[in-house]
């Protein structure tokens, strides 16, 4: 059953991106200031808004695991914190992209307070998925990570905000914007297609990590049990 709810969400994850990729690059309008590249807005964004959502099942999956020690907790950080990772990574490098591309930005000046803050971001999640890699494993390893996983969130709404605390690069807001929407109709409709398509793959991925990993612990439990089982043939040990 699992497998097959993965399957549809596989399929409606790959429907909607097309669906999306046809609206950002043929049905929305070219941008008159910024032309091409202002196309990466709908990507870009909606990377920015998985990853923010992946870091917060990080968080909430972490904070279970320490406060109750709850294997589903640990198990659904681990499961969203690479996809996490993985989007950030894509908001990172489409927003270096496009700040050179629209507002020539150099990277050998001092670095923009909204590039400064998502670097950080993702050498934090990226310190964590080490801390998974490399703490003995076993609770050490889980309640090590549930701590990265919970300070570290902190940083998303630094993140966020920083546009509006710091001078920026960054454009003001054009979706949420206090006069309304700054988007043509036809791009707003591509960008809410493209942000709902974006939503669909990471939470995809996070269900299918999450399955990955409650085979792993099964195929390691039945290990173990092989491990502790007599030799054909040997006799079982009395209990002392």
């Amino acid at each position: 059953m699992q497998m097959t709810k993965l399957r549809w969400a596989s399929l409606a994850s790959v429907v909607s991106l097309a669906v999306a990729a046809y609206l950002a690059f043929v049905y929305a309008p070219e941008d008159v200031i910024q032309g091409p590249v202002q196309r990466i807005f709908y990507l870009h964004v909606p990377s920015a808004i998985a990853a923010y959502g992946c870091f917060a099942a990080v968080l909430v999956g972490s904070v279970w695991y320490l406060w109750r020690r709850s294997l589903v907790g640990d198990r659904v950080a681990r499961a969203a914190a690479p996809v996490g990772l993985l989007f950030t990574t894509v908001t990172f490098t489409m927003g270096t992209v496009w700040a050179k591309s629209a507002w020539g930005w150099d990277p050998t000046k001092p670095w923009d307070a909204r590039l400064t803050s998502t670097a950080v971001l993702w050498v934090i999640y990226a310190g964590y998925l080490l801390v998974r890699r490399f703490s003995p494993p076993g609770r050490t390893a889980a309640r090590l990570a549930a701590v990265v996983g919970t300070v570290g969130f902190v940083d998303v709404p630094v993140v966020h905000f920083s546009v509006q605390w710091w001078r920026t690069l960054h454009p003001d807001k054009v979706v949420d914007a206090s006069g309304g929407p700054a988007l043509s109709s036809e791009m707003l409709v591509a960008f809410l297609v493209s942000m709902a398509a974006v939503q669909v793959l990471s939470w995809t991925l996070v269900a299918a990590r999450y399955r990955i990993e409650v085979l792993r612990e099964r195929r390691e439990a039945r290990l173990d049990e092989e491990v502790l089982l007599p030799l054909p043939g040997t006799p079982a040990r009395a209990p002392q």
